[in-house]
């Protein structure tokens, strides 16, 4: 039987970081950069506070999201190798489930409904590994943890980090 990943959507197989910035800018006519909020909460990324929150209630922001550079051909090889499910805590934004669920449809037409699990929490999922960008998510996790990096997890030390999709190939030694 092969081993199992629990994928995260947004911020590892999804750009939202980008989506984010590009959005804000059109906005407001600002030139917010990736680099002025490295290392900055989620809360607090913007200059406008909340700003992630209403844009992740936008209707079309999960539909138009980047797809993060690397992710389709590893996801692609990951499932050739592994039992792979694409986990995303999309209940907080009920709007997203079919905006979610087209964007895999369009991006990684491979991952079949069966390997999509959209939830509140992710305590209640159960595989071999994670790969996630919310240390929230991995600790409660029984699993391997992988801290796929993001703008608001720069300063966690407590997981296996990894920065793009070629490091996660490299750690499954494909």
């Amino acid at each position: 039987m092969k081993e199992s990943i629990a994928i995260d959507m947004d911020g590892v197989m999804a750009n939202v970081e980008k989506h984010f910035v590009d959005w804000y800018n059109e906005r407001h006519q600002e030139n917010v950069s990736i680099q002025d909020i490295q290392g900055k909460s989620e809360a607090n990324a913007f200059p406008e506070p909340g700003i992630i929150k209403k844009y992740a209630s936008t209707e079309d922001f999960f539909r138009t999201a980047p797809v993060m550079t690397g992710a389709v051909d590893a996801v692609k090889k990951l499932n050739e190798h592994f039992e792979v499910y694409v986990v995303s805590a999309a209940m907080e934004f009920p709007q997203s489930l079919v905006e979610k669920r087209e964007w895999l449809k369009e991006h990684f037409p491979f991952i079949n409904w069966r390997q999509i699990v959209f939830c509140g929490s992710k305590n209640v999922i159960k595989a071999d590994y994670m790969i996630d960008d919310h240390p929230k998510n991995l600790d409660p996790f029984k699993g391997k943890k992988i801290l796929f990096e993001a703008f608001h997890n720069l300063e966690v030390n407590k997981f296996q980090r990894v920065k793009n999709w070629k490091d996660v190939l490299d750690y499954f030694e494909l």
